[in-house]
């Protein structure tokens, strides 16, 4: 299956999950991140902000937030497809729709942080497998930003379980994640 086909199967599949499994799964997922040692260690965290039937990151971000670790958003640049991380402090003052209609920071909540000093980015994504291969949403930005990390930082992955293929088409660009975590286990990729 091409990327293209299995992108559109697996989103497909996550509709058809409602707000409460998606709430409830979410909380699961939460309680697993919280736990491992990538988290805990980490002083920054870069978030993705929800859309459409992803994980649910609110109530992650705003736990972490409580535990004074510094949290960080994507706002998208359609023109050169970049990310730039912004410090976030305040959920429902700091967002409003932008690119794509996904939440990112307003212009004047922007706090561009640098991403080298980022200890954690969690990452979103249609599918993985088992390696850590991802298959995203086809725009290149997390790819590109993957690029500006500092070298081992964690990439960590929220995804439901149904989310979990047998395998991803991979192309050279394409950059791993070390660690998986669903609402049922968290794969570490050795």
């Amino acid at each position: 299956m091409n990327k293209k086909a299995m992108r559109k199967k697996i989103i497909e599949l996550r509709d058809q999950y409602t707000s409460e499994e998606i709430k409830e799964k979410s909380k699961l997922i939460a309680a697993n991140l919280f736990c491992i040692p990538e988290y805990q260690l980490a002083k920054s965290v870069m978030f993705f902000i929800t859309f459409g039937s992803e994980v649910d990151t609110r109530e992650m971000v705003e736990e972490t937030i409580q535990r004074n670790k510094a949290v960080l958003v994507p706002k998208a640049l359609p023109e050169t497809r970049e990310l730039i991380p912004s410090l976030l402090l305040d959920y429902d003052k700091d967002l409003e729709p932008g690119a794509y209609n996904i939440p990112e920071p307003r212009k004047s909540s922007l706090r561009p942080y640098k991403p080298d000093t980022i200890d954690l980015l969690l990452v979103p994504g249609v599918a993985f497998d088992q390696s850590g291969n991802r298959l995203g949403y086809g725009g290149g930005y997390y790819d590109r930003f993957f690029e500006l990390l500092k070298p081992k930082t964690p990439l960590v992955a929220l995804v439901f379980d149904m989310q979990i293929c047998e395998s991803i088409p991979v192309e050279k660009w394409d950059h791993p994640v070390d660690v998986i975590v669903t609402e049922k286990r968290i794969i570490r990729i050795t």
